[in-house]
This record gives structure tokens, C-alpha cells and sequence, in this order.
């Protein structure tokens, strides 16, 4: 299979694949959306330049779509029904909808007569985001002085490796599925098998570089691909086997580099942290005691944060955590039992075919969709310790590849399909844009400018935004310019409850009279036990006498459910 190095499809999957990861630059409040808008245009663009004549799909994709279709009926009811802010409403129902148009436009690949030859294209551009993303990772490592910012994100923890996502997990993530991708570029005779070698001992060494622990799960994976799948040439096995060994050769390097040169390795402070889960259990078994409360209809799609930090939980992790950080548990606990096993069945579901369809694949598209069954089990394992799939530079490739591992060559073709994927793909990119003009007014709060208009009035532009109006009143509602109301409160709470918020929301409930409303909420803050608080409850230390004791001091006069709080 010989590449077409001008073919406009595959440029569109480079670019799609690659740039989301190299963007640095961000504009507060949110350091990822620009990089997620970004990704839902360029996937957009791939989607339309892609797009066969006539497409069909399968049970499988059949199954993926229907596991996007409950978690979009949890979504409506937490927003209709519930209390869920309809800004934060319409950001989950675009991403689902964004995730589902790829997961038929990956099915609608094998409609083409050069099937394994797209999904060769998407593995190029995950090889190149890799192999560039090493690069990244190497500066900020080993030479953090030239990082700015702007075009290489600082680390934020020494010694690790962030990327431009700024997370050490999401950078881990991506330089797994460059090296799955360079697996398949080698079988597919697309890439050469020195090559190839080479750039798969650097993405796991960059893993190494970032120090993530669920990047040791996915290298673990690799060597069970090598096990599991007898059909992969035996030099490429080998390599696969070689993973786990290349990744403790460089943990070893890494840790020896550190000592000799009194340098900071990352991953030597991961391993001498007392809590080897980073709070995971804690979070987990918080989550199991909401669920055992509210088991049926859950607390509602987007209302974990919120739920979790109004429950009273006394020896709770003291990080401000707004996702449990395991997707089953997530559905279990946001959507209920029902609908969350009816989610997790269909993925699963979806899975399993697309499975069945790799094993009996034979020759080049046997490969690839054995590659992307291995890509999607990689970001799936995350999702048990991680939530990648909440970013959609990683749920939309996600979809694609699921899609495409589950996608039916031998249906009848759907005439038509083109148009339908084209018009998907074109929603998406216009959708991203859209959403761009809807952030910039909120951006204007947190950067002003020389000559800005007052914070009043910025924030009160940005409460018009149809997305991100909940990041406007987080501003109101933690500054003066908000005018001290309750109204800001119904929507900030609701996206992460943090030190600085709660504080705010207890005074401001206490201003109004509710006094022992303020006071749960202020008990709740100090179970998290943060510094940013001290000043707050610095009275409760120094009152000489227990009747003149402030709201924050005081027992609540009665049990609450979280509900009680949300207006």
C-alpha cells in the first residue's frame, strides 16, 4: 500500500490528528476549549473530505449510537426536568452529536474501495501528532527554560512532561495511540520497520516522560496485543513485547539521569506519594454511597461535582474532584442503574462486534481494524482510571475508530450517505466556529484589556453567552461587580464547586437569611479542609463566647439532601 503524500484526505487527518495537540496558546477561563473547538472543526473537515459516495453501518454502530442516544436522554432530563444549566446541556448534546457523526462517518469507510487506506491516513496523523509531541516532551523535560507558553506549555509539575493539553494523562494517551498507529503504519507497509522501531521507542520513552500511571497500563497493553494477535508479523510482535521492557530502561535512565545531574524526574515523586490512587479510592467510594442513595435516576447527567460536594462526606479526598475518574461508575452515578448499565451494555455491545469483525478481517483491513479495536480498548482503559472522553480531541477519534472497528463491509450500501456525512461534517466545523464567537465575550472577564469596558458590564456581557454563561456568573458571584445576588449561584454551581465559590455562596446565602442553608454549605467546605479557607473559620477558633459565634461556626440545624440547594 504506497501513500499518496498529496492526497487532501490525508492532510485533513494530519491535521485533524495533529494540531488540537500542538496548540499551546489558551484564553482563560477554561485552558483546553480552544484546543476542543479546534478538534471538533478539523475532525469536521476529515469527516467531509472523506465522505464515500454511499455508506452503511451495522449492529455494532447500531450499538454505539444507541449508547450516545441514552446518555443524550440523561442529558435532556438533567437539563428539563433537573436543574442542569442549559448551557452546559448544549456543550454535552453537541459533543454527542459530534461523536456520533464520526462513528458513521468511520463506518461509512469501509463503503470505500480504499478502506485500510483511510484508516491508514488517520494513523499518519497520529504518528506525526506523536513524534511531534515527543519533541514537546523533551523540552519540557529536559529543557523547561525554553518553554513560553504560547507555543510549548510550561509543566505546571516538574519533571513531567504535559504537552500542550497540559495534562500529563492526556499527553500519555495520545502517545499511545501514535504508537499503536505506528504498528499499523508498519504492517501496512506504510511505514518502514526501522523506522517504525525508532519512533516506537521514543513515544514510550516520552511516556516515561510524563510519569502517568495509566501510561504504564497502556504499555502493559501493547505486549498483550503482541500476545493476543498471532496474525502480526513476528518482528512487529517482538516490538510490541519490547514495549514494557524499552518503558523500564527508561524509567531507570530517567531516574539515574536525575540523580547524577540533581535534576527533577517525575515519575520518582509519583512513586514516593503515599496514596498510589491519587484519591481514586476515596472519590470511588464516595461515588458507591451516592449511587446506594439515589440508584434509579441518579443524581443527573453533569451533577456529579455539585452532588458529591453538598453530600456530607468527612473524610472525603480534599482535592475539588468533578468526574470520579471511572466512566461505569460516572454513568452509574449521574444517569442511575437503569440507564447507565443500558449505556454500558451497548458500548460494550459495540465493542464486542466490532471485535468479532477484526479477528475474521483478513490481509490490509484485517490490520486496521485490529488497530483501532487495540485504540479504542487503549482510551477505554483510561476511561476506568481517567475520563479522557470528556475532551473531544479524544472522543471524537474515539468515535471515528469505534465506528470504524465496528463498521459492516457486506450491508447494502445506503444511497444518499454522502450527503448526510458531508452535511455532519460540515455542522461540526460551523459548530466550532459558533461556539469560538459564543466564548470570546467570556474571556473578556478574566483578560481585560487597556481600556476594557468596567468588570460590570464584561460580565454581564458574557451571561448573554448561550454555552458559557455559567463562567460569566462565576465571575458575578465571587466579585463585587456581581451585586452580592443569589441568581449567579444557580448556574456556577453547577459546572465545579471550588474553595473560592463555596465561600462566596455561604456569605451570600447568609446575607439573604438563609442562614442554616449557608451553614451546610460552609460545613461541607470545611471537610475539604483547604487553606484558601482558613481565614473563614479563623473566628470559630478566636469567638469568646459560643453565642456570638458566626454562620460558619455553627452546627446545620437540620440533615439536608443536596437538592435542597439548587434553586
Amino acid at each position: 500500500m504506497s501513500p499518496n503524500p498529496m492526497s487532501p484526505r490525508l492532510l485533513l487527518a494530519a491535521l485533524a490528528a495533529t494540531a488540537p495537540s500542538l496548540l499551546a496558546y489558551n484564553v482563560s477561563p477554561s485552558p483546553t476549549f480552544l484546543n476542543q473547538a479546534l478538534a471538533v472543526a478539523l475532525w469536521g473537515w476529515f469527516v467531509v473530505g472523506s465522505a464515500p459516495a454511499s455508506g452503511g453501518a451495522g449492529r455494532g454502530v447500531a450499538a454505539l449510537h444507541l449508547a450516545l442516544a441514552l446518555v443524550l436522554a440523561g442529558v435532556c432530563w438533567s437539563w428539563g426536568p433537573g436543574s442542569l444549566p442549559t448551557g452546559l446541556a448544549l456543550s454535552a448534546i453537541g459533543l454527542l452529536a459530534a461523536a456520533g457523526v464520526m462513528a458513521a462517518a468511520g463506518a461509512a469507510a469501509h463503503a470505500r474501495g480504499d478502506t485500510a487506506s483511510v484508516f491508514a491516513d488517520v494513523c499518519t496523523g497520529l504518528a506525526v501528532a506523536g513524534a511531534l509531541n515527543v519533541g514537546i516532551a523533551v523540552i519540557q523535560v529536559f529543557a523547561p527554560e525554553l518553554t513560553d507558553g504560547d507555543w510549548i506549555a510550561t509543566s505546571g509539575l516538574p519533571g513531567r512532561a504535559v504537552g500542550n493539553f497540559r495534562q500529563p494523562n492526556h499527553l500519555s494517551s495520545l502517545l499511545l495511540w501514535s504508537a499503536i498507529a505506528v504498528v499499523a503504519l508498519v504492517e501496512l507497509e506504510r511505514l518502514g520497520r526501522r523506522a517504525g522501531a525508532l519512533l516506537f521507542a521514543a513515544l514510550v520513552f516520552a511516556v516515561v516522560l510524563t510519569a502517568s500511571r495509566t501510561g504504564l497500563v497502556g504499555v502493559v497493553l501493547l505486549a498483550l496485543w503482541a500476545l493476543a494477535d498471532r496474525r502480526l508479523a513476528r518482528p512487529t510482535r517482538l516490538l510490541l513485547l519490547a514495549a514494557p521492557v524499552l518503558y523500564a530502561l527508561a524509567w531507570f535512565g530517567m531516574a539515574e539521569w536525575a540523580r547524577l545531574s540533581q535534576h527533577t524526574f517525575g515519575g520518582a515523586a509519583r512513586l514516593a506519594a503515599g496514596d498510589i490512587s491519587s484519591s481514586r479510592f476515596g472519590i470511588w467510594q464516595n461515588t458507591l454511597a451516592l449511587i446506594a442513595h439515589q440508584p434509579w435516576a441518579g443524581v443527573g447527567f453533569g451533577e456529579f461535582n455539585l452532588a458529591w460536594t453538598l453530600t456530607p462526606f468527612p473524610g472525603r479526598p480534599v482535592a475539588f474532584f468533578d468526574h470520579t475518574h471511572n466512566l461505569p461508575l460516572q454513568l452509574f452515578v449521574e444517569l442511575g442503574l437503569p440507564l447507565g448499565t443500558g449505556v454500558m451494555a451497548a458500548l460494550l455491545t459495540s465493542l464486542w462486534l466490532a471485535a468479532r469483525l477484526a479477528l475474521r478481517a483478513e490481509g490490509s483491513v484485517g490490520v486496521a481494524r485490529r488497530a483501532a479495536v487495540v485504540m479504542v480498548l487503549m482510551i477505554g482503559l483510561h476511561s476506568l482510571l481517567e475520563y479522557p472522553l470528556w475532551y473531544a480531541y479524544f472522543l471524537l477519534p474515539a468515535g471515528w475508530l469505534l465506528g470504524y472497528a465496528a463498521g459492516s463491509a457486506t450491508l447494502p450500501r445506503v444511497p444518499g450517505a454522502s450527503r448526510v456525512l458531508v452535511s455532519g461534517g460540515v455542522a461540526l466545523v460551523v459548530g466550532a466556529v459558533l461556539a469560538v464567537l459564543d466564548y470570546l465575550p467570556v474571556t473578556s472577564i478574566y483578560n481585560a484589556s487597556a481600556g476594557a469596558a468596567p468588570l460590570e458590564m464584561r460580565i454581564a456581557r458574557g451571561q448573554r453567552s448561550v454555552l458559557f454563561a455559567h463562567q460569566a456568573d462565576y465571575a458575578a458571584a465571587t466579585t463585587e461587580a456581581g451585586g452580592g445576588g443569589l441568581a449567579p449561584f444557580d448556574t456556577a454551581t453547577h459546572f465545579l464547586l471550588d474553595t473560592r465559590l463555596m465561600l462566596a455562596w455561604a456569605k451570600a446565602l447568609a446575607a439573604h437569611g438563609e442562614i442554616d442553608e449557608a451553614r451546610w454549605v460552609a460545613a461541607r467546605l470545611r471537610e475539604f479542609r483547604n487553606p484558601g479557607s482558613d481565614d473563614f473559620f479563623a473566628p470559630c477558633k478566636d469567638a469568646p463566647e459560643p453565642a456570638k459565634l458566626p454562620f460558619q461556626c455553627e452546627t446545620p440545624q437540620r440533615l439536608r439532601d443536596w437538592r435542597d440547594l439548587v434553586r
